[in-house]
């Protein structure tokens, strides 16, 4: 028997859902990617930890996904399994005590904003309209608007390579710009995160959330698929200016385009490939080398 195929037994006998070939294309903002190996849909963080723990143990690689809005799959999808906690998202944010929200790692971060306007807790306005869930946005401190999910993440709870559960608190979370821990072990499950927020009034920040959808309605082009920002910001200057500056915008490889609306995002246009992207994103980042001397650092993750 394959490790494929134990694996697919073992998730079986766990009362795990995997399905064969799954389409990524149909789990990423970008509607890009081939078909997985294997997609499990674990019950709780737990089962996805002991999972993956014996994937890797039985030689299957493991991709952990939340709402793959960062993601770009190889057009010949993944050969392994992909671990998604969308199943367990349902559980949904709760008040651990006065301004402490604790926060299963599948729920999308618009709802964990609803949450906290609801409750009258100050501190995650700029996260709303971010695509992707809290423990994607945990992993690479996801941020908008001036703020950073490491402002106000407490500790997060998750699962090592071996299936043990382990907490990070302060600074051993590491956070930094579009950097925590996590993204120097790829390995670890974040299961969920504890926020500290401040009260505040409810009405005052539902209108600063909408302020900021408002915002990005305006300026991002949200009617076409894409990943949202394609390059970090550099120092001393921003990755949209430097790509307008140098008339990149309705640049195309493929269906894969500079977005005519705001150079720092790459959307598709219809039928756009991996390769599509991989290859604009080398167009944009020499051309912005050459004519300015920055060099872009994608934000993309390709798998």
């Amino acid at each position: 028997m394959t490790g494929l195929a134990a694996l697919a037994a073992a998730c079986r006998r766990a009362g795990c859902p995997a399905a064969e070939g799954e389409p990524m294309g149909r789990h990423t903002t970008f509607r890009i990617g081939g078909p997985a190996d294997l997609f499990l849909r674990p019950r709780s963080a737990a089962q996805a930890a002991a999972l993956a723990a014996q994937a890797r143990a039985l030689g299957v690689p493991v991709l952990f996904l939340g709402r793959g809005s960062n993601l770009v799959v190889a057009d010949e999808g993944f050969r392994g399994a992909v671990v998604t906690l969308e199943e367990v998202a349902g559980e949904g944010p709760r008040l651990a005590a006065d301004g402490l929200v604790d926060c299963p790692a599948g729920v999308n971060l618009a709802a964990l904003c609803k949450f906290a306007a609801a409750q009258g807790l100050s501190g995650l306005e700029f996260a709303y309209g971010i695509p992707g869930s809290l423990g994607g946005g945990v992993f690479m401190n996801a941020g908008a608007y001036g703020g950073e999910l490491g402002q106000v993440v407490e500790q997060v709870d998750f699962w090592d390579e071996e299936g043990r559960p382990h907490t990070l608190a302060g600074a051993a979370l590491g956070f930094s710009y579009r950097h925590s821990w996590f993204a120097g072990h790829p390995g670890c499950l974040i299961a969920g995160a504890r926020l500290a927020l401040c009260p505040g009034d409810p009405a005052e920040i539902a209108a600063k959330m909408e302020e900021h959808l408002r915002a990005r309605r305006e300026k991002q082009p949200l009617d076409y698929p894409s990943a949202g920002s394609a390059f970090k910001r550099p120092a001393g200057a921003y990755a949209a200016q430097l790509i307008d500056s140098c008339g990149l915008k309705g640049l195309r490889v493929g269906d894969a385009m500079v977005s005519e609306k705001h150079a720092g995002f790459i959307v598709n246009c219809g039928r756009a490939t991996c390769a599509d992207v991989r290859e604009l994103v080398e167009q944009v980042r020499a051309a912005v080398q050459a004519r300015t001397g920055y060099l872009l650092e994608c934000e993309i993750k390709f798998v």
